[in-house]
């Protein structure tokens, strides 16, 4: 990925580690839904598939309340774990160049269908962060809180797709970035408050077709739409790109990490969707260029 064909961003705010961030959202495995009872449970299984302690990220979130939600790119971003992020890092620099992409897409995409996008913040936090919505820790993973539109990012969860889900390359990065950023488009057209009245009726946030895959596979949809729409503005995909982010998809697949930890899938308890959802909804988005390809809530067949 020729990332640096991109502008870079001015809404990425450097956390400096003394938990002042703003909102506070939820899910490790890319994230952003509201945190009631079913968030909580959500919160509970995600952990436990995650080998996290779970009572541990309760805890932190109890503190605050609220809402939780082949071929070598040029340069290559190196992730390392352990140390804050600094302007000069080039992973910083790129987490720039990704959510200003984000930006243009959107922008362009919302004028074109006669709105105003909104741009959301990435807090760039580092072991932990203060937010409206609780004390939140690297173990949550990237998140999105709907409440004050920002998407949060620790770098280190790069070294940990490298590392632990096998998922490298700078567009597997880039889709992390963009299924966050996909989160806070459902914000502005009405999504997470369409299911927030949903889940006040009882509809079922948990399970294979719950409202919490719907919704997560629908950021996945998105993520695919910013890179359609990103590749014809800059060019800057290479070979192995899409392939880099189809694999990132499936690493963090319910049924793929409920197998690797307990060494079984339940259905029941999935908020995220399989591997395959993922990687399919991913490339609806990229294949058509068009949200209105990526109604997960009506489809019958997720």
């Amino acid at each position: 990925m020729d990332w640096q064909k991109g502008r870079e961003s001015d809404n990425v705010v450097e956390d400096d580690g003394s938990g002042g961030g703003g909102g506070g959202g939820g899910g490790m495995r890319f994230g952003g839904f509201h945190l009631g009872f079913g968030g909580i449970a959500i919160v509970v299984v995600v952990s436990l598939l995650l080998g996290k302690n779970p009572l541990e990220i309760l805890s932190l979130l109890s503190n605050g309340g609220g809402d939780v939600s082949s071929v070598q790119s040029t340069p290559r971003v190196a992730p390392q774990a352990g140390q804050p992020a600094t302007s000069n890092d080039p992973q910083t620099k790129f987490v720039r160049v990704i959510l200003a992409s984000t930006e243009d897409v959107w922008e362009a995409y919302f004028k074109a269908n006669g709105s105003q996008y909104q741009r959301p913040k990435l807090d760039l936090f580092h072991g932990s962060v203060r937010s409206a919505c609780g004390q939140a820790s690297e173990a949550m993973g990237p998140f999105y809180c709907p409440g004050d539109q920002l998407v949060y990012l620790d770098l280190d969860f790069f070294h940990e797709m490298d590392t632990r889900f096998h998922a490298s390359g700078d567009f597997a990065r880039a889709y992390v970035i963009a299924h966050e950023v996909g989160h806070h488009v459902q914000n502005q057209i009405g999504v997470f408050d369409a299911v927030e009245k949903q889940r006040a009726r009882g509809a079922a946030m948990e399970g294979a077709t719950g409202l919490s895959v719907r919704q997560e596979l629908q950021a996945d949809c998105f993520a695919g739409v910013w890179a359609n729409k990103s590749q014809a503005q800059l060019q800057w995909l290479q070979a192995g790109d899409i392939e880099a982010a189809m694999n990132a998809a499936s690493a963090v697949g319910d049924d793929r990490l409920q197998k690797q930890s307990r060494g079984y899938a339940s259905p029941d308890s999935f908020t995220h969707g399989t591997s395959e959802q993922r990687q399919r909804w991913f490339r609806a988005g990229f294949d058509g260029g068009d949200i209105g390809r990526c109604d997960t809530f009506k489809a019958a067949t997720l």
